[in-house]
């Protein structure tokens, strides 16, 4: 049987393409899409939302008015919706896949603990296959590399993105953090003015936007007459909405707890 999801957002760019992946797969079914409540899309056919044909599913102007119907909720929307919607999801425990970013800790902690006590919940910064495989190179370079080398996290994403450093950035500055045994407190977000030398541990983050770049990441690995750059580009969308819909089906049946794309992947233990 197909797993039954509901999207959120559905109006909204990734949610457009997870609708269209979804109607493509036969290994899920969309039964159910929402928006905030005052958006134009609400009390429309989903398939005039998307670009598709009628599809006799409305869009909602809530989750609590389709939750029922699915198994698995997929939201790529904003991050204080994003919690009111975990905070809902909490009382019917069904299982969820949260590509939003943007949280603060606190609000993140708090997404955790609901997940640990009640439902199943892959939480990503990027759901693409390839930038977790990218993590896992990252990890591997940052422990041979463990000394006499600088490590900078350059990413560029469109214009018209909300937060700072990218969710993917952080993803991978953690990734670098853990491997070294340093902690955020060596991530380095800017620098301007006579700032003196580069300390040791820092692990710079700096950020570019502009135009309708989709994401791109680049780890380097700067040493004294070499550097390393490992670097992934997504060209579209459907990477991110291909990787949280592989989520969607694997996390279905889980156990209550918090999942990355490393497990959805099998790449946790290599």
């Amino acid at each position: 049987m197909p797993v039954k999801a509901i999207v959120a957002g559905a109006a909204g760019r990734m949610g457009k393409t997870l609708i269209n992946l979804i109607f493509n797969n036969p290994e899920i079914d969309l039964v159910g899409a929402f928006e905030h409540p005052e958006h134009p899309a609400v009390g429309k056919d989903v398939g005039e939302v998307v670009g598709l044909p009628k599809t006799g599913i409305i869009v909602e102007g809530s989750l609590e008015k389709v939750i029922e119907k699915g198994d698995v909720i997929i939201d790529f929307t904003f991050h204080k919706a994003s919690l009111e919607n975990i905070k809902i999801n909490a009382k019917y425990k069904k299982a969820y896949v949260l590509g939003t970013t943007g949280f603060t800790k606190e609000e993140l902690e708090e997404i955790h603990q609901l997940a640990k006590q009640n439902f199943p919940l892959v939480q990503d910064y990027n759901m693409s296959m390839g930038v977790n495989l990218l993590c896992k190179l990252v990890e591997i370079t940052a422990k041979v590399l463990a000394e006499g080398y600088d490590i900078e996290i350059i990413e560029a994403h469109h214009r018209m993105k909300k937060d700072a450093p990218s969710g993917t950035a952080l993803k991978l500055a953690n990734v670098i953090a853990q491997a070294l045994g340093r902690s955020d407190k060596d991530y380095r977000f800017c620098r301007e003015g006579i700032i003196g030398e580069r300390t040791p541990k820092e692990i710079g983050i700096q950020t570019i936007r502009g135009g309708d770049i989709v994401g791109e990441h680049t780890v380097l690995f700067a040493g004294i007459g070499e550097r390393i750059e490992l670097t992934h580009k997504a060209s579209s969308r459907e990477t991110f909405a291909r990787g949280a819909i592989k989520a969607a089906i694997w996390v279905v049946g889980k156990e209550p707890g918090v999942y990355g794309m490393q497990d959805v992947l099998g790449l946790r233990n290599l």
